[in-house]
């Protein structure tokens, strides 16, 4: 499936001009939010800011930004399941292709000393792992990115022929849910020592 609109969300901006400007330079809208967006257009690279795309500005500091169905429907949408082609026309839902997104830094904001409790709870990423496990559920038809060590492999594929191949998004859909456990899991563990303290 030709990937023409990628979503990129990143706290970890390593590689991600690199990988937008392929990306553009194979002809895919880009659409990204808040810090993303700036660097990318600071880069020159044409992108849709998320708000524009859900008609709703990001709210609470940033906490409500891409929790929204012309997002996730955009990304789980079953692209050849007549059903949800129509809900796509009837409510103007444009498919999202790509979705690279990796999370806010929980595990070295509680490395930090003296970190506080509200420090840590504001990088608990909501909106990034919603995206991410809604992309990777729907691997079939949508590539999930969340390590940059994969940009140059994913963005050479795009450029060869304007898609991924099913194999290496099966492959990325596994190290994303890996991502999103292991993030989790982090999580847990903070808020475990928390409570036993």
């Amino acid at each position: 499936m030709k990937i023409k609109r990628a979503l990129i969300s990143v706290s970890d901006k390593t590689g991600v001009v690199e990988l937008a400007q392929k990306l553009h330079a194979a002809g895919v809208e880009i659409v990204s939010t808040g810090g993303t967006m700036k660097a990318l257009k600071e880069a020159g690279i044409p992108v849709t800011y998320v708000s524009d795309v859900t008609g709703f500005p990001e709210i609470m500091d940033g906490r409500v930004k891409t929790l929204n169905p012309y997002i996730h429907g955009g990304i789980l949408a079953v692209r050849d399941n007549p059903a949800h082609v129509k809900a796509m026309q009837e409510h103007k839902i444009t498919g999202i292709d790509m979705v690279v997104v990796n999370l806010y830094p929980f595990k070295e904001t509680i490395s930090k000393p003296d970190v506080t409790l509200a420090e840590a709870i504001e990088n608990i990423d909501i909106g990034g792992p919603a995206m991410i496990r809604a992309a990777a559920k729907n691997f079939k038809f949508v590539t999930v990115v969340t390590n940059p060590a994969r940009y140059d492999e994913v963005a050479a594929c795009v450029a060869k022929d304007g898609c991924v191949g099913g194999m290496l998004r099966m492959q990325l859909a596994q190290e994303a849910f890996q991502h999103t456990a292991e993030y989790d899991n982090c999580i847990q563990n903070y808020l475990m020592e928390q409570v036993n303290k």
